[in-house]
C-alpha cells in the first residue's frame, strides 16, 4: 500500500512528448541554478577566503554546502513521493535564490558559511527532485537520453561557472559569484511555476519526523567527527572529536530502530535488501569520496601552484567538462538504444583512476596542455558513471518509491563527497597552513605575522610578493595538494570492483506517473490530446481542458499499468 494518493479532484494528466519537453525545460533551469553556484565558488575560493581571513578554514566553504545538501536529500525524496514534487521544487528554488543574496552580502567568513548552508538546503532539493521528476514522466528504457542532457547541463554550467567566477574575481568582486544566481533563480522559479504541472498528493501515513531528526544528527556528527579528527587544532586524540564519534554511532542506532518501527520511514530498510540498489548506491558513495575532492581543489591548485589567474583556471576546466558532457550524452543514448548499462561504470572507473594517478604528478612546471589532457579524461570517466548509477537505482525499485530511491542513492554519494572534502580537504589545508607558515617564517617574519600571512594569502597578494617568497608559496601549494590524490585512488578502485558485480536487469518501459495511474502516456496520450483539441474546436460554448482525460461516462479515465516485471 502506497503512502500517498493523488488528490481526488485530479484526473490523470497527459504525458505527451510536448508536455514532457516543457517539464524537462523547468528541470534544466533548476539543475543549472544548482550546478552553476558550486563551480563559480570553486575558482573564487582563494580570493574569498583570503579577503575574509579564512584560509585555514576554507574547507568549510564547500563542506557547509555539501553537509546541508546531504541532510535534506532524503527529506526531499520521501516528501516528494508522499506530497508531490511541484511545490517542493519551487521551495528549493526560492531557498537557493534567497541564500545567494545572503552570501553576496555576508560581512565575514562565518556569515558566508551560514548562508552557504542555507544554499545547500535548496540545492539538495533541486538535484533530487529533477532526477525524480524525470523518472515520473519518462520510462527507464528511454530515460538515458534525458539523464544525459541533465549531466551535460552540469558540465556546461561547470564550464561557465569557473569562467564567470574567474572573470568576477579578476575584474569585479567575488560577491558577483553570488549575485549571478539571483536572476537565474528568478527565471528558474518562473519557468517551474508556469510549466511544471504535476499532481499534488496527500499523505496517508504520519510523517517520519524522528527519522529526519536522527538522520540529520548522524550526518552532522559524521562530518564533524572526520573534520575534527583531521584538524591539527583538535586531532584524533581530542575529547571533542570522539564526542562527535559517539554521537554519530548513537544517532545511527536510533535511526535504524526508528525506521524499523515507522509506518512510512524516510529511508525504508527494505531498500537494503535489494542487491542491485545496494551496488549502485555503493558505487555512488565511493565515487563521491574521490570525485568532489578533486573537483573542489583543482582550480585552487591551478591558480596558486601554476600561477594562473582565476579566469585562466576557469578556462583550464573546459577540457574536463567537454569530456563529461560528451560521455554523458553518448552513454545515455547508447543505454536508450541497447537497454544495457553495465559496461559504462566499469570503463568510467578505470578512466577516472588513470586520471587520478596523472594528477599526482602535477607541479608548477607541468605544461598547461598536459593538465588539460588529464582533466579531459577525468571528466570523461565521471560522465560514464554519474547518471548511470542513478538510473540503475531508480530502475531497481517500484514506481511508488522512485523519489526515495533517488534521494537515498544521492544521499550516500553526498555522504562520500562530504567525507572526502572534509578528510582530504583537511589534510590539504593542514599541510598548506604549515607550509605557508614556514615560507613566511623563513623570510624573517615573526611567528604571529607568519601565521596571519598564511591565513590571508590570495592570488592578488601572491602576485605582489617578492619572487623568492612567491616561489615558496607556489611550492607550498604543490607540495600540499598533489600527494592528496594518492589517498583518493583506493576509493576509485573500490568503485571499479563494485561495478564489476553490477547486475544487468531489464529497463522499465513504464513511467512513474503512468505506473501509479496518475497519467496517460505514449501513443494513447497523443491520441487523447488530439481528440481533446478536436472537441475544443468543435465546441461553441466553452473550452475543454486537455489536462483532464474523460471516459465515455464523463468520469476521469485511467489506464492499467503493465504488471511490474519480475526483478
Amino acid at each position: 500500500m502506497t503512502a500517498a494518493t493523488a488528490a481526488p479532484a485530479e484526473g490523470p494528466m497527459l504525458l505527451t512528448k510536448r508536455r514532457i519537453w516543457i517539464i524537462f525545460a523547468a528541470l534544466i533551469a533548476g539543475m543549472l541554478l544548482s550546478s552553476l553556484d558550486q563551480t563559480i565558488v570553486s575558482t573564487a575560493m582563494p580570493t574569498i577566503v583570503g579577503q575574509l581571513g579564512g584560509v585555514d578554514h576554507q574547507v568549510w566553504l564547500t563542506t557547509a554546502y555539501l553537509l546541508a545538501t546531504t541532510i535534506v536529500m532524503p527529506v526531499y525524496g520521501k516528501f516528494g513521493d508522499v506530497l508531490g514534487r511541484r511545490r517542493l521544487f519551487l521551495v528549493a528554488i526560492a531557498l537557493f535564490t534567497i541564500a545567494s543574496v545572503g552570501c553576496a552580502f555576508a560581512g565575514d567568513f562565518t556569515q558566508l558559511i551560514v548562508w552557504r548552508a542555507v544554499q545547500g538546503l535548496g540545492g539538495g532539493g533541486l538535484m533530487i527532485l529533477s532526477q525524480a521528476i524525470i523518472a515520473d514522466i519518462v520510462p527507464a528504457s528511454e530515460r538515458g537520453k534525458y539523464l544525459g542532457p541533465l549531466g551535460a547541463v552540469f558540465g556546461l554550467s561547470a564550464v561557465g561557472g569557473p569562467l564567470l567566477g574567474g572573470f568576477f574575481v579578476d575584474h569585479l568582486t567575488w560577491q558577483w559569484a553570488f549575485y549571478i544566481n539571483i536572476p537565474v533563480g528568478i527565471a528558474a522559479f518562473a519557468i517551474a511555476f508556469f510549466t511544471l504541472k504535476l499532481p499534488n498528493k496527500k499523505a496517508t501515513a504520519p510523517i517520519d519526523l524522528l527519522g529526519v531528526i536522527f538522520l540529520s544528527a548522524f550526518t552532522t556528527c559524521l562530518i564533524f567527527f572526520t573534520d575534527f579528527g583531521g584538524d591539527a587544532a583538535h586531532g584524533w586524540g581530542a575529547i571533542e572529536t570522539w564526542m562527535f564519534g559517539i554521537g554519530m554511532l548513537l544517532a545511527a542506532l536510533l535511526f535504524v530502530i526508528t525506521e524499523a518501527r515507522a509506518k512510512d520511514p524516510i529511508i525504508p530498510l527494505s531498500l537494503f535488501k535489494n542487491p542491485t540498489f545496494i551496488n549502485a548506491t555503493a558505487i555512488g558513495l565511493t565515487l563521491g569520496l574521490g570525485m568532489f575532492s578533486a573537483i573542489g581543489f583543482v582550480p585552487t591548485f591551478l591558480q596558486m601552484s601554476s600561477g594562473t589567474s582565476a579566469a585562466a583556471s576557469g578556462l583550464l576546466m573546459i577540457p574536463m567538462m567537454v569530456g563529461l558532457i560528451g560521455t554523458s550524452i553518448v552513454s545515455g543514448n547508447l543505454i536508450t538504444r541497447t537497454g544495457r548499462y553495465r559496461m559504462f561504470p566499469v570503463i568510467g572507473t578505470l578512466v577516472t583512476a588513470a586520471s587520478m594517478v596523472a594528477f599526482t604528478t602535477l607541479t608548477a612546471d607541468t605544461p598547461i596542455w598536459l593538465i588539460c589532457v588529464f582533466l579531459f579524461f577525468f571528466g570523461a570517466g565521471l560522465g560514464l558513471i554519474m547518471q548511470v548509477v542513478v538510473l540503475v537505482a531508480q530502475n531497481s525499485v517500484d514506481a511508488s518509491m522512485v523519489g526515495t530511491a533517488t534521494s537515498t542513492n544521492n544521499y550516500f554519494r553526498e555522504v562520500g563527497a562530504s567525507l572526502g572534502v572534509a578528510v582530504f580537504g583537511t589534510i590539504f589545508t593542514t599541510r598548506l597552513t604549515a607550509n605557508l607558515t614556514d615560507v613566511f617564517a623563513s623570510s624573517g617574519a615573526s611567528a604571529g605575522d607568519a601565521s596571519n600571512a598564511a591565513a590571508t594569502i590570495d592570488p592578488q597578494t601572491l602576485s605582489q610578493l617578492p619572487p623568492g617568497i612567491r616561489d615558496g608559496v607556489v611550492t607550498a601549494y604543490a607540495d600540499a595538494l598533489a600527494p592528496v590524490f594518492w589517498y583518493l585512488l583506493p576509493f576509485i578502485g573500490a568503485a571499479f570492483l563494485l561495478s564489476l558485480f553490477l547486475k544487468q536487469i531489464p529497463l522499465s518501459d513504464v513511467a512513474g506517473l503512468v505506473a501509479r495511474g496518475e497519467a496517460v502516456g505514449g501513443d494513447e496520450a497523443e491520441s487523447l490530446e488530439a481528440a481533446a483539441r478536436g472537441k475544443v474546436l468543435a465546441s461553441a460554448n466553452g473550452s475543454t481542458s486537455t489536462d483532464q482525460v474523460s471516459g465515455p461516462d464523463g468520469a476521469p479515465s485511467s489506464i492499467t499499468a503493465p504488471e511490474e516485471r519480475e526483478r
